[in-house]
């Protein structure tokens, strides 16, 4: 354990002080940051103000109000004369009211350049109001009257034990946990192939020669992939610590020119229209509360727990793998053969964890969320959805089986690692890793 500790530290300390990792530990969340302010600040910039033109065969709609950046004109001309002259107006977008539009709820906005997600919505509310009080006349029913009545039910999903107790569960949360299982897949791509161009940038400068004559080739293995998970949770953290920084100070100075504007829609606001329109879900109306209530709901100290241990389990499980690879081959151009029955469970995985988020409970999430392959990616998702006291036999075994995943699969590299990591100018076959693996000496 004594050169094993040594080579982790030289591992850690050798990649940390290289430049690229300094770059990218800065540059990284710089970047994150930056992407994440940028579309928040699209999509709340309302700089190109949107001149509506109406077109309303029932000539019903002439008292929608105008607001700052979305201003209303009305004509009496027919859709199709608008329209000739539509490109040559200063207008920025037609919006059509056809004369069913009581009955059938519907409206066309046409429009010369995408409007953003904000105008649509002014615009949207406008009609539906306008509508709705029309309605409301058409049935002779006080509008204030209806207002006292009108209700919006949200549904909540609590799952309730025989021991009577109950923890709530949304699909919703699933995001956070989506979210989790990304970086998971992300991290073991990225971590998985430094470790393989680590094995064979060694290989082919033959320093690894001179390694092997001080310490076992898995003891070497076994150092390289854990001083790099090392590298990747420091190179994490720092990436958390610093994108949360940024990002808070950019909200500061980036964003304090849209509070308090009138018809300003608050982030959270548009999260939760963006959780409504993504499950298709038109009736769910949540409010910020609603959502504030949601992520109070998410348990973060378990989520990074669970986070942290099928981020480590699925590193060293394909770590190990990737490490074989770089110990079979003599250039990263050899490697493509033997990368696909690699990569191919994880991107699985990866697809199996998005359809997970509709059904969290049904066969493929369960199978894919206990198999150590794909378990790192799916139960993330599974964890952020399913209470624990449901899941917990699976979650278990889940954890279980990816740790006997580990020790099978480092055995297997440390069989190829023993014998390849010494081959050289030999193209390396299935048939030559079997008999490398079955070897007995």
């Amino acid at each position: 354990m004594g050169k094993t500790a040594l080579i982790i530290k030289r591992e850690y300390f050798s990649r940390v002080k290289k430049k690229s990792f300094i770059i990218m530990t800065i540059v990284g969340p710089l970047l994150m940051a930056a992407m994440f302010m940028g579309a928040v600040w699209l999509s709340l910039s309302q700089d190109e103000k949107q001149k509506v033109l109406i077109v309303d065969e029932l000539q019903l709609f002439s008292s929608l109000a105008s607001s700052s950046n979305v201003s209303f004109e009305h004509t009496i001309l027919d859709l199709d004369s608008v329209k000739s002259t539509f490109h040559k107006s200063d207008y920025s977008a037609i919006l059509y009211l056809p004369e069913n539009i009581l009955h059938s709820n519907s409206a066309i906005l046409f429009f010369k350049k995408q409007p953003g997600f904000i105008a649509q919505k002014y615009i949207e509310s406008k009609v539906e109001g306008k509508i709705e009080d029309l309605k409301l006349i058409g049935s002779k029913i006080d509008k204030e009257a209806y207002g006292k009545i009108k209700t919006h039910i949200h549904l909540s999903n609590i799952s309730f034990k025989e021991i009577g107790k109950e923890e709530h569960s949304s699909q919703e949360s699933g995001f956070i946990g989506l979210i989790f299982a990304i970086m998971i897949y992300m991290f073991i791509f990225l971590y998985g192939v430094q470790v393989m161009r680590g094995v064979i940038e060694e290989k082919t400068s033959r320093i690894i020669e001179v390694i092997i004559s001080s310490v076992k080739p898995f003891q070497l293995m076994l150092g390289k992939i854990i001083g790099v998970a090392f590298v990747g949770l420091t190179q994490f953290l720092l990436w958390v610590i610093l994108t949360a920084s940024i990002v808070s100070v950019a909200q500061a100075f980036l964003l304090k020119d849209h509070q308090g504007a009138e018809n300003m829609v608050h982030p959270a606001q548009m999260t939760s229209q963006l959780l409504k329109d993504n499950q298709n879900q038109p009736k769910a109306q949540l409010d910020s509360n609603e959502v504030l209530a949601l992520i109070e709901r998410i348990n973060f100290p378990y989520m990074l727990g669970m986070f942290l241990f099928f981020f480590l389990g699925g590193y060293l499980l394909y770590s190990a793998m990737f490490a074989a690879i770089g110990a079979a081959v003599d250039s990263e151009s050899d490697t493509q053969q033997f990368m696909m029955p690699v990569t191919i469970p994880l991107i699985f995985g990866f697809i199996v964890a998005q359809l997970s988020l509709q059904n969290p409970e049904g066969p493929a999430a369960v199978w894919f969320s206990i198999i150590p392959f794909t378990s790192p990616v799916v139960m993330m998702v599974r964890v952020a959805i399913v209470p624990f006291e449901a899941l917990s036999w699976q979650l278990l075994l889940s954890m279980v089986l990816l740790i006997l995943g580990f020790l099978a699969t480092t055995w297997i590299a440390a069989k190829i690692y023993r014998i390849g990591i010494l081959m050289y100018g030999k193209k390396t076959s299935y048939k030559e890793l079997w008999k490398w693996i079955t070897y007995k000496g």
